[in-house]
């Protein structure tokens, strides 16, 4: 019972400081713009990625690299489609595979040069992907609750 009325008081300021800000679309637009090619480049790398390490390192034939490569695709894809409808879920997933990385870093005590190309190639695209959703998610709301 208490908590009713604190909690109706602390959504009407969150909603309050959503309505002080204006709607500005065409940043949510170029925010989710860089935001899906952030995801798209990096899920491109990292195709490229396994299929160089695959024919070159390993020997493995070409559709063996390519079955490989499915995977790291089919993460760009999902990203991608969720990313599409579901910003805020894209983001947080995003903020989570950037540490993911890096405790996979610290777990297998990944050598200066790795830490430079993963934090290049992964966890910093990752992370900003992730940012960039996450404001435009916010300037939806706003837009939104200015239509309101």
């Amino acid at each position: 019972m208490l908590l009713g009325p604190v909690w109706a008081a602390n959504r009407r300021e969150i909603v309050m400081e959503l309505l002080a800000r204006t709607c500005k679309a065409e940043r949510m637009n170029l925010e989710r713009l860089f935001a899906r090619a952030f995801v798209a480049f990096g899920g491109t790398l990292w195709i490229a990625g396994v299929l160089g390490a695959n024919l070159s390192y390993q020997d493995k034939a070409l559709s063996d690299s390519a079955m490989s490569a499915l995977v790291p695709f089919a993460i760009a894809v999902a990203a991608l489609i969720i990313g599409w409808f579901y910003e805020t879920l894209a983001a947080y997933l995003l903020f989570g595979g950037s540490i993911a990385a890096v405790v996979w870093g610290i777990t297998s005590g990944w050598e200066t040069g790795v830490w430079l190309t993963m934090g290049a190639v992964l966890i910093a695209p990752m992370a900003i992907a992730g940012l960039l959703f996450l404001l435009a998610s916010r300037m939806q709301r706003i837009c939104t609750l200015e239509e309101t």
